[in-house]
């Protein structure tokens, strides 16, 4: 009996802590984010998969958008964005180790206004890109 009372206790005291560490920050200003961490993006070249780069995202919500709204379509905008780097990859045509930062933001702010809604996210930030293996680019 004292056993599942230590787990009910453990259960509502990491629940409560929860909020604690949310990636939202209710400050005066209410900037409100959201962390979407490690998506696994192909870097494709000349039609053949040539690593996975693993990347971190932070989007910055706006109007009506609050983390736990986000939180249930992040599975949609994460299907999106990888789905959308198999049709065209966003690749550094000089490095095969990092993808293009500006490309994969405007691509998220896209599928974001498309998923959640107009003014949902008002910035993407691409915070770690780690690549699955270093590779060289090969020339010629």
């Amino acid at each position: 009996m004292r056993r599942r009372d230590l787990v009910a206790t453990a259960a509502v005291l990491a629940a409560a802590a929860r909020p604690a560490l949310a990636e939202e920050a209710p400050a005066g200003g209410q900037n409100l984010n959201l962390n979407m961490p490690s998506i696994g993006l192909p870097v494709i070249v000349g039609g053949r998969l040539r690593n996975y780069i693993f990347v971190s995202l932070r989007l910055h919500l706006g109007g009506a958008a609050t983390p736990q709204t986000m939180r249930a379509k992040e599975a949609f905008l994460r299907d999106a964005l990888v789905r959308a780097a198999h049709r065209t990859p966003f690749v550094l045509p000089d490095d095969w180790n990092r993808i293009d930062a500006a490309a994969v933001s405007a691509g998220m702010m896209r599928f974001a206004a498309t998923i959640a809604g107009r003014g949902s996210v008002t910035r993407v930030d691409v915070v770690s890109q780690a690549p699955r293996q270093q590779v060289r680019v090969l020339t010629g």
